[in-house]
Parts: C-alpha cells; structure tokens; sequence
C-alpha cells in the first residue's frame, strides 16, 4: 500500500469526522470563526488598502467547512458576509445596496459557494473511501476465513483418505479380489467428499429450501465419514438465505457436525445429530446444533479454545453478525444467534420454502 502527502490528507479529513457529526459544536465554532474573522479584520483595517473587505473571511469560512461540515461552514459564510457588507463596504456601518455593492457581494457568494462545496464534496469523498475501506476489510476478513476453512477441509481430507486407505489395506490381506472391493468403497467416500464440497459453494442451492439442502449436506457427511450410527435430523421454518449467508452457514454447518462425528461419538456409539433454525423475531434467527454424545469437556473455555476447527467456526459465525456458544444438556448443544438478511429474489423462484424436518441415518 502507498502512503504519502495524498493518503496523510485523508487521514485528516477522516479525523474530522467526530468533529462534523456535533451538529450544536460546529455552529458554535462558526460563530466564534467569524467573530474571530471580524476582530482581525478591524485590526489590519489600517494596514489595508482600500477593497479587501473579505479578505479574513475566506479563510474563516474555509476552515469552519473543512473540520465542521457543511452547515457550519454556509453559517460562517453568512455571518461573515452580512459583516463584511456592513462594516467594510462602503458606505461603512449600513447595508447599502448599489452597483458595485451587488457586484462584491456575488462576488463574495461566487467564491465562498465554490470552496464550501469543494470541501463538502472532498468529505463525502472522504466518508465513501472509508466506507469503501471498511467493506474491504470485511471481505479480506472473510477470505481469510474461507482460507483457513479451505485448508483445514483439505487436511482433514487428507487425513480421512489415509485412514481410510490404512483400514482399507487391513482388510485386504492377499485376496485380490478384496483389493477391488476396498478401492472401490474408497472410490465413493472420495466421490461423496467430493460432492460436499461442490454442493458447498453450488448457486443453485438458493433455490431450494433450507431445510432439503442441509437434509442433503449432512447426508453426504454421514456418508463420506462412514458414520453408520449416526442420525441427523433437520428442523427448520420456510425462511430464505441470500447465497452469501447461505453458504457462510452451510460451511459453519459442515464444521461443527463434522466436530461432533469425530468427537461426540466415541467407539462407534450410536447417536443422533440435531440442526435447528428457529425465528427469534422479526429479524434474528437462532441456529442450534445438538448432539446426544458424550458432551464438552468440563474445563472447555471458547475464549482460549486454540483448535483451527474451532476459530473456523468463530469466524464464520463472525460473518453472520454472531458469536458461537456452547453448553452440554445430554450433549454438546452449539447455538448461533444472527440476522436474517433478506435473500434477493429470483426470478424462478415463487413459492415460500416448507418446513423441513428430516431423519436420516447412514
């Protein structure tokens, strides 16, 4: 990034952003500006020639404007107009009207119009690159996450095909015939590993409702983890996601089912997986993830959690305006709260999602 003369400017007209959002601080400031501007004109009245009756207002209303806005800056100029015509054009001590009286006076307005409207349209230029900024921020923000995300999956992955291939080879031995058969199974883990991950970031699962489309991610979970033991059942209202929020929430979806199959189920176990969405109000809703396995640790603490999984998580439920928070009642219970953004509407799409409630068992 460059920084320079152009960039420190900036920095100055985003730092007067406290000052221009007190509306009863910069009329003050104008007033005492062109108070201000009046005695320094009296002062060097005797020093100046004849046709300079502005000539300590300009500067008055220039700076009233640039750290006070615009208002303040069309009050300074007003005062200081008014004073400027009564004190210091002739004949002094009267608002006379003449000729060349008229012709300062718009020139006066001419100049004064022109800087405060530069130095207004200089702030909201100003205000828009520091929205501009703020935006950039959050995106570099979620790619971060999103890469972190993408590196964790493909580790895990990874360590999903070595093992399977290692318990694979055990039960091959000599037989050829077994061989093909252990290939094959870890063909279709792979391809159903595969599937996940395009239905993750896939368009077309806006048009579907919520509760089918998680339906199908979790079944492509259980299947690709071989978690035989394992039900999933899905419960949400007719409620719609735009893609962005919707694929933020499949992916805090993945990660924390994916958490409780590896950890909430020890030894096989038999269990069952929960995944809820429910209105809290006209605009929040909750996510809730519960399992009936063996429960968070007692000394689990989410704010020295170190686990790449779990900041994962944080982070994208960071993206969807919410905090992740855990607790055990017969289990690991994860709940999010965040708010419902309006989905854009499609063109193709009439009908209100239904209701899904889904149990499912690979």
């Amino acid at each position: 990034m460059i920084h320079g003369p152009w960039w420190s400017g900036w920095q100055v007209v985003h730092a007067t952003e406290r000052l221009r959002a007190r509306a009863w601080l910069g009329e003050g400031a104008a007033v005492a500006a062109s108070g201000l501007a009046l005695c320094l004109r009296f002062a060097l009245d005797d020093m100046l020639p004849p046709g300079f009756p502005y000539l300590t207002f300009f500067p008055a209303v220039i700076l009233t404007t640039f750290f006070f806005g615009l208002w303040p800056g069309i009050t300074c100029a007003t005062l200081s107009g008014l004073a400027a015509w009564y004190f210091f054009i002739p004949p002094a001590s009267a608002f006379f009207i003449d000729g060349p009286t008229v012709l300062a006076l718009c020139f006066y307005v001419f100049i004064v119009a022109v800087d405060i409207a530069l130095i207004h349209v200089m702030h909201r230029a100003g205000e828009r690159l520091s929205a501009e900024r703020g935006v950039s921020a959050g995106l570099y923000e979620q790619q971060r996450t999103m890469f972190q995300e993408l590196q964790h999956r493909v580790a895990n992955n990874m360590q999903f095909v070595a093992a399977l291939l290692t318990l694979q080879k055990r039960k091959v031995g000599n037989d050829p015939k077994a061989a093909l058969a252990a290939l094959d199974e870890a063909r279709v883990r792979l391809e159903t590993i595969a599937r996940i991950h395009r239905r993750l970031h896939d368009p077309s699962s806006i048009e579907r409702p919520v509760g089918q489309y998680l339906e199908e991610l979790c079944t492509d979970l259980l299947d690709a983890t071989g978690a035989q033991n394992i039900v999933c059942r899905v419960d949400t209202p007719p409620v719609r996601f735009d893609l962005t929020q919707l694929t933020t929430l499949s992916l805090l979806v993945v990660e924390v089912v994916t958490n409780a199959v590896k950890h909430a189920f020890p030894d096989g176990r038999r269990g069952a997986i929960t995944i809820q969405i429910e209105r809290l109000d006209a605009e929040r809703l909750q996510l809730t993830i519960a399992d009936d396995g063996r429960g968070i640790p007692a000394d689990f603490n989410p704010d020295t959690a170190r686990s790449l999984g779990f900041r994962i998580a944080q982070g994208l439920a960071g993206q969807l305006g919410g905090q992740l928070t855990y607790s055990n009642a017969g289990g690991t219970v994860v709940r999010l709260a965040f708010a419902a953004r309006p989905a854009a509407p499609h063109r193709h799409e009439s009908r209100p999602c239904a209701t899904s409630e889904v149990s499912r068992s690979s």
